[in-house]
């Protein structure tokens, strides 16, 4: 009987780590694919910016020695990211294709225009930075027009700038949302042994004594929790860098090794704040609030 109890209580006791675990490495999962965000925010916004073209229109009686300087001083230019030229020929072929229709034989001539798509640098992709580029550009004779997306571009940075405002507010939050529910767990922990806390007092143990052993195991389970969470994010980023390689996601290692240190020591000084106040709150209990 007395052995059928012992194996009882250590399943008992067992579960009850395990939930306590996975609560940890679940949230500090969640917590750390929400670092990834913060860290890659800029990545991703300049990443879609990068992906805006500005198209330069030539003359049909532009020089093509004029067009190849014209090719490569944008190229080198410190505002462009890539700058490539499209015949007129090409613009045609790539426009049937998406129509589904040879529209020069509906024609019977080609209406478009040799052109060279710039596309520019993060930084520079500003309505007022694309409209002095333009401009600059447009001086040349043989240009016959610079086009791009204007509402596009407003709208884009508009939008960049709400999205990292409300990331870092949600950061905030669930960070706190995080300290709280882990919090909860070790406090589940803690009550489960209300009346063991409350005996070792009884018989004269000190409260530092009474609350160490319990607090180095929440801090293991922190730890465990924390390499949980750890591996997961490790994976979902192995992952992610497989599947978007032009995000380069694992490039800057220190703010991964900074962000992979917070999760760990997050998981450790949680829990033993946690521990902490749990068990001050109980060895501050009258034995006969233990029961309510």
């Amino acid at each position: 009987m007395s052995r059928s109890f012992e194996r009882y209580q250590r399943r008992k006791l067992i579960s009850s780590y395990f939930s306590v675990v996975l609560s940890i490495a679940l949230v500090l999962f969640l917590l750390g694919v929400l670092g990834l965000l913060v860290i890659n925010t800029k990545k991703l916004a300049n990443h879609f910016k990068e992906q805006v073209a500005v198209t330069v229109f030539l003359k049909d009686n532009a020089k093509e020695v004029e067009v190849s300087q014209l090719q490569k001083s944008l190229a080198m230019a410190p505002y462009t990211k890539s700058a490539e030229f499209i015949s007129k020929e090409a613009a045609a072929e790539a426009h049937s294709k998406e129509i589904g229709e040879n529209f020069l034989e509906f024609l019977g001539y080609n209406p478009l225009q040799n052109s060279i798509d710039v596309h520019l640098k993060a930084d520079y992709v500003l309505t007022d930075s694309i409209q002095q580029i333009a401009e600059t550009i447009s001086a040349k004779d043989y240009v016959s027009e610079v086009s791009y997306d204007q509402p596009l571009v407003s709208l884009l940075n508009e939008n960049v700038k709400r999205i990292s405002f409300w990331i870092l507010v949600a950061s905030g939050v669930f960070t706190l949302i995080a300290v709280l529910l882990i919090n909860s767990s070790i406090r589940l922990s803690i009550y489960s042994k209300r009346f063991i806390i409350k005996t070792m007092q009884m018989v004269g143990a000190t409260k530092s004594f009474i609350r160490k052993p319990f607090i180095l195991k929440s801090v293991q389970l922190g730890i465990i929790g924390a390499l949980i969470a750890l591996a997961s994010v490790g994976g979902l980023l192995y992952y992610l860098s497989g599947k978007y390689p032009e995000l380069q996601l694992l490039a800057d290692l220190e703010l991964l090794m900074i962000l992979f240190g917070g999760i760990l020591l997050g998981g450790i000084v949680i829990t033993w704040i946690s521990t902490y106040i749990a068990t001050q709150r109980f060895l501050n209990l009258r034995t006969d609030d233990l029961y309510y």
